[in-house]
């Protein structure tokens, strides 16, 4: 029996646009069918349903303080992502559960205002603010779980192994919420974490850690061999030139060229930005089938620098996007910042533009889909499959641009030109969760994020 019953004007395929289709879904947000065949009782989208997209890569807390990192008062001291940090450790220490649960709750309707349905959150804020750890020892996971039904959205938290305050050094207080002094505790973090996932049905749990200059060489290789094996592993690398130089000394190796050596990578790990590679770095984690995480828009904000995408595509290389700091939050606005950064470093067009697709429209939806979706413990292939949640972006059929493309170019139309005024709404597990650019619950979350921020006067 159809719960709910759509009819889309497009729905997008691996294979390619099937036109005038209609969707059934079961009680459960589950796809039960996907026909040609008409129906009455269908609701008529007039619009075209691409993947809901996977944000893989946030730290809700960060969301705070977008846009507050823009001003650097003293001259004499340097304005670079070490700065940065210590405004975001400032918010850290800062920010209660309840605080953290509204913050959350806000970042993620305005996830799913842009067309995400999933995120993966790589989460660190474990203790109070003293630092010791809470009676649940997964209490700000579960306040994250908690804002990711409340918005409606598929959240896979990845509760991170924080040890270390850099190569070789203890923790700093600032640090004091993020630590796990040992791998014991960090296991019993995951466990409590998963506990928490329990609460919500479209949860699911990850591992990781936070930096190869955050955790002990030896835990990082215990950690790997030890921990679970079939979840995602996820991993800040190679972000800064000052960790790579730091790395050089400490482990005697580039970050990705030591974890080459030392971890048996494969598509369960997801590495965190990965800027700076030499080409055989590049080459071995592309032949390894670990993917990259980008995350244009934050990367761009703290001038990390440019992946060596073109390469590490050539290579097979599997890549997803994040928006990390959540300074951008617009999945479309990341990809093409993503391409039009390699074009400007390489005087070449179409970074994206590879065989067979030839289409970069095409390509860039094909990877941040299916890598994205690896990213949150999901390997499926088909775009919409039945028995699996119907997650979906709609595309406004009546948009300029979009009503006058052919489907042939359609997909690289709205990877290109799109805006959120060219979205009707976004379906997760089934449902609409945002129609008309606004969440169906749009009030009483923006009451409780005006509330928290004016309670924690950082603005």
């Amino acid at each position: 029996m159809a719960w709910y019953l759509y009819k889309f004007k497009g729905l997008l395929q691996q294979e390619g646009w099937l036109e005038d289709v209609y969707v059934s879904v079961d009680k459960n947000g589950l796809i039960s069918d996907i026909s040609m065949k008409g129906n009455d009782a269908a609701e008529e989208i007039n619009g075209y349903a691409i993947p809901g997209f996977q944000n893989a890569h946030s730290h809700a807390f960060q969301y705070a303080m977008a846009g507050l990192a823009e001003r650097h008062e003293g001259s004499a001291n340097p304005d670079d992502f070490w700065s940065w940090r210590e405004a975001m450790y400032n918010l850290a220490l800062s920010v209660d559960p309840d605080q953290m649960e509204a913050i959350a709750t806000m970042l993620y309707a305005e996830m799913a205002r842009y067309g995400y349905t999933n995120v993966a959150e790589f989460h660190y804020v474990h203790h109070d603010k003293d630092g010791k750890a809470y009676s649940n020892l997964a209490e700000m996971g579960s306040r994250l779980i908690a804002a990711a039904q409340k918005v409606g959205i598929g959240i896979t938290l990845v509760p991170i192994f924080y040890q270390k305050g850099g190569f070789g050094k203890a923790p700093q207080a600032k640090q004091k919420r993020f630590i796990s002094p040992t791998i014991d505790d960090y296991y019993k973090l995951l466990e409590s974490s998963e506990t928490a996932c329990k609460q919500y049905k479209n949860a699911n749990l990850g591992m990781g850690i936070h930096s190869l200059r955050a955790v002990e060489p030896q835990d990082v290789v215990e950690v790997a061999k030890t921990g679970r094996q079939d979840i995602p592993f996820h991993i800040h690398v190679s972000e800064q030139l000052q960790e790579i130089e730091s790395s050089l000394a400490y482990l005697g190796k580039r970050p990705v060229e030591w974890l080459l050596d030392n971890v048996a990578l494969n598509e369960r790990y997801h590495l965190v930005h990965a800027t700076h590679l030499t080409d055989a770095e590049t080459k071995g984690l592309a032949k390894s089938k670990a993917n990259v995480v980008l995350c244009p828009s934050t990367e761009g904000n703290l001038g990390d620098g440019l992946f060596s995408l073109k390469a590490y595509q050539d290579y097979g290389g599997q890549w997803s996007i994040g928006t990390d700091s959540h300074v951008g939050i617009n999945p479309l606005e990341e990809l093409r910042l993503l391409d039009y950064g390699q074009r400007l470093i390489s005087h070449k067009r179409n970074s994206f533009f590879a065989p067979p697709q030839n289409d970069s429209g095409s390509y860039a939806l094909q990877m941040v889909t299916l890598a994205g979706r690896r990213a949150m413990n999901n390997f499926t292939t088909e775009y919409f499959k039945i028995g699996a949640p119907l997650n979906a972006c709609i595309i406004d059929a009546n948009a300029p641009l979009i009503a006058t493309s052919s489907l042939k170019n359609l997909n690289s139309t709205l990877v290109y030109t799109c805006d959120a005024s060219m979205l009707l709404g976004t379906i997760s597990h089934g449902k609409f969760i945002v129609k008309g650019n606004k969440h169906l619950n749009e009030n009483e979350i923006r009451k409780g994020f005006v509330d928290a921020l004016g309670s924690l006067k950082n603005r």
